[in-house]
């Protein structure tokens, strides 16, 4: 039989990954997700990019890491889509904006700010990033009944890290901290770097997708003298994104 053709990055073909797929960043993550998963297996590892799939409540599920940034989180989900995923849900870290946002919380995004660039290339700048409503409603449902302090609200997505944390070194600072004094008066949640570009390629191409996030640290609260402790244990973010999948397995079937 011929061999079905594999893609360029992920080096997955169709029938390697299901309908379903989880997207952390870090490679490094993707077994913990897997073994969430029932009957997990590894499916390929290129790059950036690795790959699981399982089941849930029978149905086949996929997790598939997607490096830092819109650029690669866009190519994971475009060759997923080509692969025969049509619903995904980023989960990862961020740093918090608003003040009530603590580390150790869970955000999960309403809209993205498109303060990024991979974006341009799906959609024009006036195109909202907006996730799919069933998928946040999912994700927002899971965090409820997972009791995890949760936050809901508008992300911003920057393409440089270090624009956000240390913006006094470029050329531009003028420009980022007047952009990120917007972003606290706007009410926005939370910093991260790949919502806004998958939201809106996931709108370009048809497909579904959420994000839901773990609060690593919040540099306001840290300049407003406010307690925190850093958090870097993304479990509670990964077991609300896997419960979202359950949630949304359950409810395509009710309406399929």
């Amino acid at each position: 039989m011929h061999e079905l053709p594999k893609q360029y990055h992920i080096r997955c073909a169709p029938g390697d990954v299901g309908r379903y797929c989880i997207l952390p960043g870090d490679p490094g993550r993707v077994p913990a997700i897997a073994a969430l998963f029932d009957e997990a297996h590894p499916v390929a590892c290129n790059r950036e990019f690795t790959t699981w799939t399982g089941t849930l409540l029978g149905e086949k599920v996929s997790v598939c890491s997607t490096g830092i940034g819109g650029p690669s989180a866009a190519i994971a989900l475009e060759e997923l889509v080509r692969c025969g995923a049509d619903t995904f849900v980023r989960t990862g870290t961020c740093g918090g904006i608003d003040l009530n946002v603590k580390a150790g919380d869970v955000v999960v995004a309403t809209g993205a700010v498109r303060y990024e660039h991979t974006s341009l290339e799906y959609a024009p700048i006036e195109f909202p990033a907006v996730p799919d409503f069933k998928v946040t409603a999912c994700l927002t449902r899971a965090a409820e009944s997972l009791g995890y302090p949760l936050h809901t609200g508008v992300v911003q997505c920057k393409d440089s890290f270090y624009g956000q944390h240390d913006p006094e070194k470029s050329p531009v600072w003028y420009e980022l901290r007047n952009k990120w004094d917007s972003w606290k008066r706007l009410g926005v949640k939370a910093s991260e770097m790949e919502s806004a570009a998958l939201f809106v390629a996931s709108s370009a191409l048809g497909v579904r997708c959420g994000s839901c996030f773990h609060v690593v640290w919040n540099q306001e609260r840290e300049a407003a003298g406010l307690d925190q402790t850093m958090s870097e244990d993304t479990s509670a973010s990964v077991a609300v994104a896997v419960e979202a999948l359950r949630l949304l397995i359950a409810e395509d079937r009710k309406t399929s």
